[in-house]
């Protein structure tokens, strides 16, 4: 909505005007490029009226008749780059937007620009946008892409960390949350856990906050705001985790479609990036191997598929995909039909949508064929992916590693000794291996003896793995006080369910032959249990002495003592040190 509003030159987009937008290019860089391309697709943008959209640092012609939307962040050369704009008078009049609050010295900087080109009464508009974050879907944001390694786990717990580089991370963390609250429109109560970086964003978005409402005249949060009417009049509960209370999670190998696709496919920002395998046909001998083509695939709100099975378990979603296939070839001849009352011959896409409906028989056609071609679309799609996500579980033996690893954070017995996966070469990468071994170490309530351990260093090296995680996570495990007691994770194993199905059988798009069907067990992750305690107001010592913060409070009081004694309705919860799709999932199949 407020990047909608931001496209129509920062007024809300009346709903129901017919006549056309205003044309418009729109300028960004590479931040608000991030922001804006999870949200709305090209068609969209050209439904708003932009007719292109251009990086800021590329080398742009001067379109002297049109307005020109900036949607950039407030940096040093981004500023330069716009006064230059300016000078060389590229666009009737330029509306500036800026991602993040912009300084007042680099405000006057834009001033001067303008004055010295003359261009004054071109500036249409300055405005703060506070979309310094980046929302992947209806319930799920991250803070960016560009530079995540700035406030990776890593980043955060380097040793040798200045006090002035944590202070620069939390504050760029804090920069984040804060426009996710201005966009929200809401102020949220904050709990987060004693003498963690968690604590630090707190105490500095408490303040943030609470120096905003203060200046009553300038606050973000009053009046009309966007966000005033998207809430109940209950305040949502901010929980900021920090990611030490817990690292199996993010080493885990996972058994759900969104989490396994984000694991070992190259998934960013709702797009996947595939190489096409060449398929089976050999190269003759002498000729140059085919060179792989890369492909990628938008995984979107809008892909009914996606949006139903991105929480499954991988089997189910490859049996779904067999369905859908199959249903789909029961329509193909249908399809046939639609093209030839249309006169269109193969996959001419391009022909269909010239016709509109200009004719009843065509009317029907019409209106069907789209929606069977995006189904197919969608199919091929689905195919595609979760055949490269099988070819991973298969080559590395996933699904064993996934039940093992279960089993070890559940602390059930084990089929077969860790030694032996690890010095399984068939099973699993060197960086397999190690997540595996990490869990185990990190799980076990007595550390392996010294002789053990060597004797897993050595058949780690031999694997090929590189042991700095090893001596990072030895060292964490002794400075942390929750040594005494590693995160529980419930007591539930993943059964296996006799064969596939539907997919064992010969016709299908998925050998599935050899991968276990597993189905999970819902149990509670140590971040969602936080969130419940919270919540729900319950009473437990992983969460008594949890800090509370409110904004709106006038002293600031620390305090573990909620004022607040009802559960509440809305919560987000943010790990600093960044959380995952396992979490994620866990803490959707809980709210369900």
């Amino acid at each position: 909505v407020a990047l909608k509003r931001m496209l129509n030159f920062n007024v809300p987009p009346v709903k129901n005007s017919t006549g056309e937008p205003v044309w418009k290019v729109l300028i960004y860089d590479r931040f608000g490029q991030d922001i804006i391309s999870p949200l709305l697709s090209v068609k969209e943008l050209r439904d708003m009226g932009i007719t292109l959209h251009l990086l800021l640092h590329s080398d742009r012609d001067a379109i002297p008749d049109v307005p020109a939307v900036y949607f950039v962040m407030p940096t040093e050369e981004n500023i330069d780059r716009m006064c230059q704009d300016l000078r060389n008078q590229l666009y009737e009049s330029y509306y500036l937007n800026f991602i993040s609050a912009i300084s007042r010295s680099k405000l006057e900087d834009i001033a001067n620009a303008a004055i010295g080109a003359n261009a004054v009464t071109q500036v249409a508009k300055v405005f703060d946008q506070y979309l310094n974050f980046i929302t992947l879907e209806d319930d799920m944001f991250v803070l960016c892409n560009q530079n995540k390694e700035l406030v990776s786990y890593r980043a955060i717990n380097r040793p040798d960390i200045t006090d002035t580089e944590m202070e620069t991370i939390m504050d760029t963390i804090v920069d984040s949350l804060f426009c996710f609250f201005v966009t929200l429109g809401a102020i949220p109560i904050i709990r987060c856990s004693r003498g963690t970086a968690a604590e630090m964003v707190a105490v500095k978005l408490d303040k943030k906050l609470r120096e905003n409402l203060r200046d009553a005249r300038n606050s973000l949060f009053t009046g009309d705001t966007l966000g005033a009417g998207q809430f109940s009049f209950q305040r949502p509960l901010l929980v900021l985790v920090d990611r030490n209370i817990d690292l199996a999670t993010p080493l885990h190998h996972t058994w759900t479609y969104q989490a396994l696709v984000h694991d070992v496919l190259d998934f960013h920002l709702n797009r996947v990036n595939l190489e096409e395998s060449t398929g089976m046909e050999s190269t003759p001998a002498g000729a140059r191997p085919k060179k792989k083509n890369k492909k990628s695939y938008d995984l979107t709100a809008s892909d009914k598929f996606w949006q139903k099975h991105k929480g499954s378990p991988f089997p189910e979603v490859a049996e779904s995909v067999q369905q859908e296939l199959e249903s789909y070839r029961a329509q193909e001849d249908e399809v046939k039909r639609l093209k030839s009352i249309m006169g269109i011959e193969g996959e001419d896409e391009g022909a269909i949508s010239m016709l509109s409906d200009n004719t009843a028989k065509l009317t029907s056609a019409v209106s069907s064929l789209p929606e069977l071609l995006e189904k197919k679309r969608l199919i091929d799609l689905h195919t595609n992916v979760a055949t490269a996500v099988l070819e991973h579980i298969k080559s590395r033996k996933l699904d064993v590693y996934f039940e093992y690893e279960e089993k070890i954070m559940s602390k059930s017995t084990l089929d077969k000794s860790l030694l032996d996966m690890i010095s399984d070469p068939d099973a699993g990468t060197p960086e397999d291996k190690m997540r595996l071994f990490l869990i185990y170490y990190i799980s076990s309530a007595q550390a392996p003896s010294e002789i053990d351990l060597e004797q897993y260093k050595k058949a780690l090296m031999d694997a090929g793995c590189n042991l700095a995680p090893l001596s990072y996570i030895k060292q964490w495990k002794a400075f942390t006080k929750m040594a005494s007691a590693p995160a529980s994770y419930g007591n539930t194993t993943p059964k296996p369910l006799g064969l596939f199905s539907r997919v064992m059988n010969t016709g299908s798009q998925f050998v599935m032959e050899g991968v276990k069907n597993l189905v999970l067990k819902q149990q509670n992750l140590p971040v969602t249990r936080i969130l419940d305690n919270l919540m729900e107001m319950k009473s437990n010592p992983e969460t008594d002495d949890y800090r509370y913060f409110d904004p709106k409070m006038l002293r600031g009081s620390d305090s573990s003592v909620p004022r607040n004694k009802n559960p509440f309705q809305e919560a987000i919860v943010f790990v600093v040190g960044g959380g995952n799709y396992i979490e994620y999932q866990n803490l959707i199949d809980y709210i369900k």
